[in-house]
């Protein structure tokens, strides 16, 4: 991340910025401020051994490409002992906990390969055996919102995992086998088939088909299958839907939403997807979250609306630092994923955005996040995922002043599981995306460098979490020596505001332009170095600064 340079700063006076008024359907500003915690259920912690190797999944893949022992109960271990409350997390994204093809494939100079990710769907009403039961889910989704935590799931519509020796080809009336994804129309991006692995759901036909008979038949073993046929008679029956593959998927997962009360789901593939399928998994997840919340007195407090974000591969605010515009480019098709269901998709190009000097980069996101194609809207920044090659920092060289950068930043923040202890995304003898995937080391986490590492995430998102202005404010910038900015927000019925002065590097006492954001004489708390300071001529002093200055109002 490129530093602070003096030749890019145009200091604006504080509240010169027009204020526009927020539009209607503007999202919740808890949500634009959220800070959610992604991590790799597989890949994050091993709280029951003996479900490590179900359905007979071998050690056998290439490296990195089996599964490795994550699961629910380890999850809910790590909820429970406030791992993410220490954070300042808003909520947990975990990636699909559905069941997966049980047995693997061969790609090609990556190895064997198992379904660890999770996005290689078999079953979509039932936990994948790796990752437990659908009490543990209970037990996970419970113990997180007994914490305050939401919990968003990711979700796939576009496809069924790949054919495998366990696994049969789902029928011609559910998959579409060609033509293969050329991305350069918008069929050549929806109505094709993604990866020769994977097998294409017919996202786009009204059609009513039947159910296949694998899934029958599995049903039928596992004793379910009246059960789940009646839910489907109710299901469309109320809806009116015909019998498509979309609608019965749009079913299966809002049954999770309904049965469990999760708070939001993360769509993979967004943009892979006729678009009018993700409005109507909105609708009726919004539907299924109110029937749970009425059966639910003892919910977590603070209810918001359902939050739905997509993952539009290579679509985020800015390109060569200017807006690219809320719709993405098909080649022949504008489509605002907004107008279907979303509140915001993925910043992708935040790796990137950060050669941007920092005021140049805050200034921009402001300006897109308030005024600009994404007002109103719902973003998410991340430094690093499961699937981007480019991420941020992948030696982990520039640690501090990236979780700064992130977590300060404009818009809603990804913590990517491991980057609060410096998790390497360089992993030896790994093929692909598989470097980016390694075990949380939890041993890591307690040693002095780790505590280190992870005390600095820890104050800056406890800050942020206190601070929905953080997010969801607008951006003021004061000085900048050192570069000092206040997020002001004062919507829906939320008052808020901060000032962050960037002082790595500083010794000694400092002086931090406050200007008019809190009167004179309030008392302020540095909350990175806890130390307290009076507001004395639209100015505090601060004898110890830290890396930086998290400024608030202590009366």
């Amino acid at each position: 991340m490129a530093g602070v340079a003096a030749a890019s700063f145009h200091p604006v006076p504080l509240f010169a910025q027009e204020e526009t008024p927020i539009q209607p359907e503007t999202v919740d500003p808890r949500w634009r401020a959220t800070t959610i915690y992604f991590l790799l259920t597989d890949r994050f912690a091993n709280g029951d051994p003996t479900n490590d190797r179900s359905v007979g999944r071998e050690p056998n893949g290439g490296p990195l490409r089996s599964f490795e022992g994550g699961d629910l109960k380890g999850l809910t271990q790590k909820i429970k002992q406030g791992w993410f409350n220490d954070l300042g997390v808003d909520a947990i994204w975990t990636t699909p906990v559905i069941e997966n093809v049980h047995g693997s494939v061969e790609e090609g100079e990556w190895g064997r390969t198992y379904a660890y990710h999770g996005y290689w769907p078999k079953d979509w009403t039932a936990i994948d055996p790796n990752l437990g039961t659908e009490a543990d889910f209970a037990a996970m989704v419970k113990a997180a919102h007994g914490k305050g935590l939401r919990v968003i799931v990711d979700v796939i519509a576009n496809h069924a995992g790949p054919a495998t020796p366990l696994d049969p080809r789902w029928p011609e009336t559910w998959v579409r086998r060609t033509p293969a994804c050329d991305y350069q129309s918008y069929a050549g991006t929806v109505d094709c088939e993604l990866s020769f692995t994977l097998q294409d759901i017919r996202t786009d036909s009204e059609t009513p088909v039947a159910l296949p008979d694998f899934l029958l038949a599995k049903w039928r073993k596992e004793g379910r299958l009246k059960r789940e046929l009646a839910e489907l008679d109710t299901f469309f029956a109320r809806t009116g839907y015909p019998r498509a593959p979309k609608y019965y998927l749009v079913k299966w997962l809002t049954d999770w939403v309904r049965d469990y009360g999760i708070d939001g789901f993360r769509v993979d593939t967004a943009k892979h997807v006729d678009p009018e399928l993700w409005g109507v998994l909105k609708k009726e997840s919004a539907i299924a979250l109110a029937e749970w919340r009425a059966r639910n007195a003892d919910r977590i407090a603070g209810d918001r609306p359902f939050y739905m974000v997509g993952e539009v591969f290579n679509h985020g605010l800015l390109a060569n630092g200017q807006s690219v515009g809320a719709a993405y480019d098909y080649g022949d098709r504008f489509v605002d994923f907004r107008d279907h269901g979303f509140d915001g998709t993925i910043n992708m190009g935040f790796p990137a955005h950060l050669a941007m000097p920092l005021p140049a980069l805050y200034r921009a996101f402001d300006a897109e996040l308030a005024t600009g194609a994404f007002a109103g809207r719902a973003t998410l920044n991340y430094l690093a995922s499961h699937d981007d090659m480019a991420s941020y920092d992948q030696p982990r060289a520039k640690h501090l002043e990236s979780a700064e950068a992130l977590l300060l930043a404009p818009g809603g923040a990804q913590i990517y599981y491991g980057d609060e202890i410096a998790r390497s995304l360089v992993i030896p003898g790994t093929k692909g995306d598989a470097t980016l995937r390694s075990v949380f080391d939890w041993q890591k986490s307690d040693t002095d460098a780790g505590r280190a590492m992870l005390q600095h995430w820890q104050k800056l998102g406890q800050f942020r979490k206190r601070h929905p202005a953080i997010g969801a404010g607008r951006h003021h910038e004061l000085a900048f020596k050192p570069y000092t900015f206040a997020r002001i927000l004062n919507e829906a019925g939320l008052t808020d505001k901060a000032v962050v002065a960037m002082t790595a590097g500083t010794s000694g006492p400092i002086t931090i332009r406050t200007g008019t954001v809190f009167p004179e004489g309030t008392l302020l708390r540095d909350s990175y170095s806890g130390e307290m300071a009076r507001v004395v001529a639209g100015e505090v002093h601060i004898a110890k600064p830290g890396r930086v200055v998290l400024l608030e109002a202590v009366e």
